[in-house]
């Protein structure tokens, strides 16, 4: 038995349909997290049992994690609330409940920056880590998906990218690090969950085929959409008040900006791109399949 938290997120949702493919291959059943199973198609409903309500309440991942073998982990991080309760806060009940069942295998959804000397002062990321260091003390053997920043985080552009050609973020316009289309984070995670010869902990880096810089994004989307697109620098001051103006919590808010300034400092880089490591999809064909539609739409 394979659990799915988030199933119908970013990674969840092109991780759900491999797992649907090949799991009952392995004579494996599927068991699903959801708030609101309406958000599965019926078809999906059909074919896997379904577990409602948060997988940060213990009741359910304790219902959840009874008799299974796998557990897919993502947090969705909560702005209300601090990076350590966002992350390790959210993951505890699973920890507790995970040592309980017996569960052998997790993968989990986490970031790159371990091996960076900027790791303890990286906001968000830093929480990430010590989540990934939470699950792994519960003996499990677990797997680290260390991402770089996704190709999707554009799509909270697109409104902008159509009215006034401009994305901004708060990196130097020529940094180039590795950036990743989540359906490749989903594919590794599926690997993982149906062949699991794997013991120990480790972290197995998603890096995308090749590093760029938001200059070479904008240029790569001036191709793709046949429109004018720049790539504009927000000061790390300035998305501090912008955040903040949004009523998020400030500690969270700080984890962000800690983030981006450890992105900017190199955090992303150190980490070699192999076969292994690289995933294939291009920016250019993650734009033409994804971002044109959103953008032209």
């Amino acid at each position: 038995m394979i659990v799915i938290t988030a199933p119908t997120g970013n990674i969840g949702r092109h991780l759900l349909p491999l797992l649907l493919e090949s799991a009952p291959a392995h004579g494996e059943g599927l068991r699903v997290i959801v708030r609101d199973p309406a958000r599965l198609s019926e078809a999906v409903r059909e074919r896997v049992e379904v577990i409602i309500g948060s997988h940060g309440d213990a009741e359910v991942v304790d219902r959840a994690f009874e008799g299974a073998d796998a557990v897919f982990w993502l947090v969705p991080p909560d702005a209300s609330l601090t990076p350590d309760d966002a992350y390790c806060g959210f993951t505890r009940p699973a920890a507790k409940a995970l040592a309980a069942h017996g569960v052998g295998h997790v993968v989990g959804v986490s970031a790159l920056g371990r091996v960076s000397p900027l790791a303890h002062r990286a906001g968000l990321v830093t929480a990430s880590l010590a989540m990934d260091d939470l699950i792994a003390g519960t003996g499990v053997a677990y797997r680290a998906l260390a991402n770089p920043s996704f190709f999707e985080n554009i799509l909270e552009e697109a409104d902008s990218i159509r009215a006034k050609g401009v994305f901004t973020d708060a990196v130097d316009a020529d940094r180039k690090a590795p950036l990743v289309a989540v359906a490749d984070i989903a594919a590794v995670a599926a690997r993982l969950l149906t062949d699991r010869s794997w013991t120990g902990s480790d972290s197995v880096p998603v890096l995308g085929p090749r590093d760029l810089s938001y200059n070479d994004l904008a240029r790569i989307m001036t191709e793709q959409l046949g429109r004018p697109v720049r790539y504009e620098r927000q000061p790390l001051g300035e998305l501090h008040a912008t955040l903040l103006g949004y009523g998020l919590n400030e500690a969270f808010v700080q984890g962000i900006v800690d983030m981006k300034r450890a992105k900017n400092e190199g955090l992303d880089a150190g980490v070699a791109r192999t076969p292994d490591t690289a995933s294939p999809t291009s920016f250019e064909q993650w734009c033409a399949q994804t971002l044109k539609p959103a953008v032209l739409s």
